[in-house]
């Protein structure tokens, strides 16, 4: 099976953006920075790609150019063990971005990310469909994604 690699567009951050990343998630390094040549489009000796993994997960971002943006049709989803994972992501990829509903944000680079944890994902998956829809309605609600409180709804508190 090939190896499928998500290529990150960028106007000009993609290297400020990769080493941010590679800043907040372990096991993770930048694997390989190429540079525009004199054929351009873009100043000669100015990034253009730069290889990264995350977790071992391989990424490359593209500066590009302006022509392209993020938007919410494509997020990155960490699947957190539990809350301090959830506020740690939060806070970290948060910082300088926007949050948005239902443990959704955009970072400083526009990224959207969902940072969830696993606990929403049992509750969610209940075989007691009414204590399920209690966990959605509570989940709907939120910013940040808050395990206790995600429990407690689901129990009917």
């Amino acid at each position: 099976m090939p190896k499928i690699t998500p290529n990150l567009w960028f106007d000009t951050q993609g290297k400020d953006a990769a080493e941010f990343y590679v800043s907040v998630f372990p096991h993770s390094r930048i694997t390989q920075v190429s540079y525009y040549g004199e054929a351009g489009p873009r100043p000669a000796g100015t990034v253009l790609t730069v290889d990264f993994e995350l977790d071992g997960q391989p990424y490359t971002a593209i500066n590009g150019g302006p022509e392209f943006t993020f938007d919410e049709a494509i997020s990155l989803l960490i699947n957190c063990a539990d809350q301090a994972e959830v506020d740690y992501y939060w806070d970290a990829l948060g910082k300088g971005g926007r949050t948005g509903p239902c443990g959704w944000l955009k970072d400083r680079y526009g990224l959207s990310w969902q940072v969830i944890p696993d606990a929403l994902g049992e509750l969610m998956a209940d075989p007691d469909p009414a204590r399920a829809q209690r966990a959605l309605q509570a989940m709907l609600g939120m910013q940040k994604l808050d395990v206790d409180a995600l429990r407690a709804a689901a129990d009917g508190g």
